[in-house]
């Protein structure tokens, strides 16, 4: 399997459902956010990822400042850190919910985290993407990953893009904008066609903070070519507010729909010609003119232009103005206004029995 195709296989329909840090330090809440959107994901049939966040708090945080509840990403971090059973536990309830196991892990002790606990894919958040020691850490698992370029330079992806090619690791590559929230007019969808250029042997997915769509931005997404999809999720519980970019039970079951009605509308690759389907062949076959004699004309006469016209309806077995070619030869005789029929001439049409079943299928 080419690392395209692998990447394809792993990342392709796969939502990501980041739980963060939502669960509030509480495995209860945790467990019931799961629960919540793994049942909203089998009712729809999609795949789906829930991905926790794993950070070594007691490192991670500067010793100086674990007091400083002015900062808040640090006192969010210690208010909502779980201890390594309780990870465990989710990660277990993540799996037997039928969903993925996946982290993003913000320090190189929480990389093994990952692995001791079975974490199937690995993200590199955006704040992350040139952090080149954990991302060397990351890579020495081999499992696959998926990186957003929120606030990155073209540098910045390239060498990350490069890095795990190289490697021969799967790589998705996330299009997102790092504004919580996000407006309609900062998601800036044109960039997943600039990365589906420059990154052709990788699945371009599409990782959204906004907060008031869960349908157009998808199938817009979809259609321009994103086939991986990621969302904060949370829970309206415990008289906790919902932040303004999470997305609710109810919300993703609306996203999961617009997917599959993106699907359903794009229809066939964008690789390849569509195959019509015979409703469509057959609607156009009524639009098409059908030949006509102009005049009696007797067997063994070679069609000339002035012998025949061009006029609907087109008749079964009639040639159309699609097989006619001058110098055609007649079997029998055929009488002024008549149909052309395939029967009628000599010829390469005449002699191909699967194309004269098709012409005898058509028409009126």
């Amino acid at each position: 399997m080419s690392y395209y195709e692998e990447g394809k296989r792993l990342f392709d329909g796969l939502f990501v459902l980041e739980l963060a840090n939502n669960h509030w330090g509480s495995l209860e809440r945790g467990q019931r956010i799961v629960n919540d959107f793994a049942r909203i994901v089998r009712f729809n049939g999609v795949r789906a990822a829930i991905k926790l966040q794993f950070r070594d708090v007691d490192r991670f945080i500067h010793k100086d400042f674990r007091a400083r509840e002015d900062i808040r990403y640090i006192k969010k971090t210690i208010d909502t850190q779980l201890t390594k059973a309780d990870y465990k536990s989710l990660i277990e309830h993540v799996r037997s919910s039928g969903c993925v196991r996946m982290s993003t892990p913000f320090d190189e002790a929480s990389v093994d985290l990952c692995e001791e606990l079975g974490v199937e894919i690995i993200k590199i958040a955006s704040s992350d993407l040139n952090d080149w020691i954990l991302i060397e850490k990351i890579a020495s698992t081999r499992k696959p990953v998926i990186v957003s370029t929120g606030g990155s330079s073209l540098k910045d992806v390239d060498d990350l893009v490069k890095f795990f090619r190289n490697r021969n690791i799967p790589l998705a590559v996330n299009h997102c904008v790092s504004i919580y929230p996000s407006e309609d007019s900062e998601l800036e969808l044109n960039q997943i066609d600039f990365l589906r250029d420059r990154y052709p042997e990788n699945v371009i997915g599409y990782s959204t903070h906004e907060m008031t769509d869960w349908s157009s931005s998808i199938l817009m997404a979809y259609a321009k070519g994103a086939r991986t999809f990621e969302r904060h999720i949370d829970i309206e519980a415990d008289g906790i507010p919902v932040s303004k970019y999470c997305t609710l039970p109810a919300q993703a079951d609306t996203w999961f729909k617009s997917y599959k009605k993106a699907i359903e509308m794009c229809g066939a690759p964008g690789t390849q010609k569509r195959i019509p389907p015979p409703k469509e062949i057959a609607y156009l076959d009524g639009l098409v003119r059908g030949v006509y004699v102009r005049h009696d004309l007797p067997a063994g006469h070679a069609l000339h232009p002035d012998d025949f016209y061009l006029a609907i309806p087109l008749q079964k077995g009639q040639l159309s103005c699609r097989e006619l070619m001058n110098g055609q030869v007649l079997r029998q005789a055929v009488s002024a206004d008549a149909p052309l029929r395939i029967d009628d001439i000599d010829g390469p049409h005449a002699e191909n029995e699967s194309l004269r079943q098709l012409i005898y299928q058509r028409g009126l």
